[in-house]
This record gives C-alpha cells, sequence and structure tokens, in this order.
C-alpha cells in the first residue's frame, strides 16, 4: 500500500491506496475519482505501518481492496458505508 501523510491546522490527514490504483481513475455515472500522484503518492508500506497512519489519522481517504479493508479491519471504516467506482472500494473517516 501507498501511504501519504498531510498535516493540517485540523490534524493528521492520511491518504491511502492500493499501489496498483495510483494514478487510475474510477467512474461510475456522476461519480469520478482520480487517485492522482501529488495528493496519494507516498510512500510503500507494509500492512502494520499503514494501520499505525491510520491509528493516527484524523481524516482518512482510502482507495483500494487492501486499503479499505485494512480501514475495516482496524474499526475505521464500516463496510456498510464503503462506496465502490466502478468496481473499486472508496472510503473516507473522520475522528472528532
Amino acid at each position: 500500500m501507498i501511504v501519504s501523510e498531510h498535516e493540517t491546522p485540523k490534524g493528521l490527514l492520511v491518504a491511502v491506496c492500493d499501489a496498483d490504483v495510483l494514478g487510475e481513475t474510477f467512474e461510475n455515472g456522476e461519480l469520478s475519482l482520480t487517485v492522482n500522484e501529488e495528493f496519494y503518492g507516498g510512500e510503500e508500506v507494509e500492512d502494520r505501518d499503514a494501520a499505525n497512519s491510520l491509528d493516527r489519522a484524523s481524516v482518512a481517504n482510502l482507495v483500494g481492496e487492501r486499503a479499505v479493508a485494512l480501514a475495516i479491519e482496524r474499526g475505521h471504516v464500516d463496510e456498510a458505508n464503503v462506496l465502490d467506482i466502478d468496481g473499486t472500494p472508496h472510503a473516507q473517516f473522520l475522528r472528532m
């Protein structure tokens, strides 16, 4: 997985994607998601390191089977709230 961390005034924003979706665009009707290098590009890490980033995140954006499954497994995302965009899972969470 690829993890990108962005410090913001409101906390840590983490973007996690599966390596095979970086640079791809997914569309489903009017909904479009581009997994661009500027936002999602970062360091390729092991699952435990991605989990650590998600555990510290105030906000997270996730794209891909592995990334979303990890967020579900760690209790950050409810499976019922995962979007399917052109066959690719996408989820976000905000910790308040």
